[in-house]
């Protein structure tokens, strides 16, 4: 650059002049409590999300728990229903040597004196 071409102020030094006369040091001192609140509200803020992302992780994970027990409730239940049939009672004791009962059962009555 030639040095006759001379540098002209600009308008934003006239606002960083504004700006300093705000954050002089005085000013800092006497809002140092203000912006201890408002550090610890932002911590506070950011913690806030981590927990609320946390509490829905642990709800995800809890829903696909239960519905996996309910799936094998279900298949339990289902089970227990098949091996409950007559049919299928008949089937299992078989090996065992009992059979079922063609005529119904008899009732003993003890007499009386």
């Amino acid at each position: 650059m030639p040095e006759t071409e001379k540098i002209k102020p600009d308008a934003p030094s006239s606002l960083m002049d504004g700006i300093k006369k705000w954050l002089n040091y005085q000013w800092v001192v006497k809002n140092i409590y203000f912006f201890l609140f408002l550090a610890i509200l932002a911590v506070i803020y950011i913690y806030n999300g981590h927990y609320a992302e946390n509490t829905i992780k642990d709800i995800n994970r809890s829903a696909k728990a239960l519905k996996e027990l309910q799936y094998e409730y279900k298949t339990v239940k289902g089970e227990l229903m098949m091996r409950g049939k007559q049919s299928e009672l008949a089937k299992a004791v078989e090996p065992l040597g009992l059979k079922e009962l063609k005529a119904p059962p008899v009732k003993i009555t003890e007499k009386k004196k």
